[in-house]
């Protein structure tokens, strides 16, 4: 179980997100047209999965805006942002926004990928959503980076994770 915070109060995750050199597990994602996706759709590119609670909050939509823009300016590389909003609701922010460079990705339907991940919230207000964290995988499947913001009102630490690409 990872221990993160809240607006400096404790909350925890079901585990801790898996290991850089280790193979990224496949998932299976609803996109905001209600296809669904998995981990093998985007293998030869590497892959930003940008992991949130929800779009409704300002940080969490920060977090979409920067990858948004660095993506446009990264080869063979493709930025899933995912949480457990409805797909409408993220077709909505992407048209309300002008996000064109990531690919938004739901969890909503099962949370397996947060169980499977082992990011899900499991006390607190946010219970049962997913920590914010960011995780890149290379084109053949392993992890090369896996960041568990610590508190989930702040930002991924965007520089280290691109400085990796």
């Amino acid at each position: 179980m990872a221990q993160i915070t809240l607006k400096g109060n404790a909350i925890n995750t079901i585990g801790s997100l898996p290991n850089v050199g280790t193979k990224a597990a496949d998932f299976f994602l609803k996109t905001t047209s209600l296809e669904t996706k998995s981990l093998k759709d985007f293998l030869g590119k590497k892959i930003i999965l940008n992991i949130f609670p929800s779009l409704d909050t300002g940080t969490c939509a920060a977090s979409v805006r920067a990858f948004n823009k660095s993506a446009a300016e990264l080869k063979n590389t493709v930025v899933l942002c995912i949480s457990k909003d409805l797909p409408f609701a993220q077709a909505r922010f992407c048209g309300a926004e002008g996000i064109a460079n990531v690919e938004m990705l739901s969890d909503f339907s099962t949370g397996d990928f947060g169980k499977t991940y082992e990011l899900e919230i499991t006390d607190g207000p946010l219970a049962y959503l997913h920590s914010r964290a960011v995780i890149i995988i290379d084109e053949k499947g392993t992890i090369t980076y896996a960041e568990q913001v610590p508190e989930i009102s702040e930002e991924p630490n965007y520089e280290a994770a691109l400085k990796v690409m």
